[in-house]
């Protein structure tokens, strides 16, 4: 993007504010930005338990301030509200069944870990492969058990090239 991409406006808003105010619209108690304070916006800012580490860090990070903790990418500026609680209504009713779970995962053709509720028990499985030296999350996820929610993709499309962007 050539510029860090949680502060680059859509619509008057920097990204990482409009995928905040989403999350608090859907009912999360405490919405946190995880890294560096120039990239918070508006947002509660929190330091990266493993800076420079790329998104493992920041769950690993989220992980270490709630559990369960819904992680959300910065760069997803059409995550909507039904989205966030399609996540929580599948974790309710997995509970409800008496399923304990390591996460809950949106997905549209493909999985995105960066669009989930992680649970402490994916916590220890996680830090071992980021000891490990693995930083790619969905390598890190391999044998979790995960229940994946089929969500459109227009939801999940992130924002990495300027052409990505649009307005209105």
């Amino acid at each position: 993007m050539g510029r860090d991409k949680a502060l680059i406006e859509i619509d008057g808003a920097p990204l990482v504010e409009r995928v905040a105010r989403v999350l608090a619209a859907a009912g999360c108690a405490r919405v946190v930005a995880i890294g560096p304070p120039e990239s918070s916006g508006r947002v509660t800012q929190v330091d990266d338990l493993a800076p420079g580490a790329g998104p493992l860090g920041g769950i690993l990070t989220a992980l270490s301030l709630a559990t369960p903790a819904i992680v959300v990418a910065c760069d997803l500026p059409r995550l909507d509200v039904d989205t966030v609680k399609a996540l929580n209504d599948a974790a309710v009713a997995a509970a409800a069944a008496g399923r304990e779970v390591d996460a809950v995962m949106a997905r549209s053709d493909r999985p995105e870990p960066l669009c989930a509720m992680w649970f402490g028990r994916s916590g220890e499985h996680l830090q071992r492969r980021f000891d490990d030296g693995e930083r790619a999350v969905h390598r890190a996820i391999v044998g979790l058990d995960v229940i994946f929610v089929d969500v459109s993709a227009a939801v999940l499309h992130n924002v990495n090239r300027p052409e990505d962007l649009w307005n209105g």
